[in-house]
């Protein structure tokens, strides 16, 4: 009985291991997009938000219709002037960075997104010691946190399909 206890407990373990390797939807080129709020204040968090709404519109007009990798970076690379001039607008200190840059670990819809370093655009607003915000901006993740009614398997199915479609082009 010992036995089939231990191997019924060893298929479990397995079985979920599967699985959630196949839930990592982030593909290793992938850009993310993190703004880091001054404090927890309810006025730093609110305005956390604005920003990233507008920057949110500024950056899908800059790569919403990037083809490949290569190019979302060029554009984004070409049009951090644009991002910095939108955050300007705030009056609030701040810094904006692109390039390799940490992220803590997330999870989202039932599924674990490891902390590292990665890609990405990353705008930390005064002392950057609030609650963050982030998501995949390319390809282009970030729409999906905007679709409420979106249930965790189709999301998981919706987001594989995206990325598959860029893997194609």
């Amino acid at each position: 009985m010992k036995k089939v206890i231990i191997i019924l407990f060893i298929l479990v373990a397995i079985s979920v291991g599967i699985n959630e390797k196949e839930k990592i939807l982030i593909p290793d080129d992938a850009i993310r997009f993190r703004i880091i709020a001054n404090s927890n204040s309810k006025n730093d968090q609110v305005l956390k938000v604005e920003i990233k709404d507008k920057l949110e519109k500024e950056i899908y007009s800059i790569i919403g219709d990037a083809s490949n990798i290569e190019d979302a970076r060029f554009r984004i690379k070409n049009n951090l002037n644009k991002i910095d001039n939108i955050v300007k607008e705030y009056n609030v200190s701040y810094d904006i960075k692109y390039g390799n840059n940490y992220f803590p670990e997330k999870e989202y819809k039932g599924i674990k997104y490891a902390a590292g370093d990665y890609e990405s655009l990353v705008v930390t607003l005064g002392s950057g010691m609030g609650n963050n915000w982030w998501c995949v901006m390319f390809p282009p993740l970030c729409l999906l946190d905007e679709e409420e009614n979106l249930q965790n398997v189709e999301y998981e199915w919706y987001a594989q399909k995206l990325i598959n479609n860029l893997k194609r082009n």
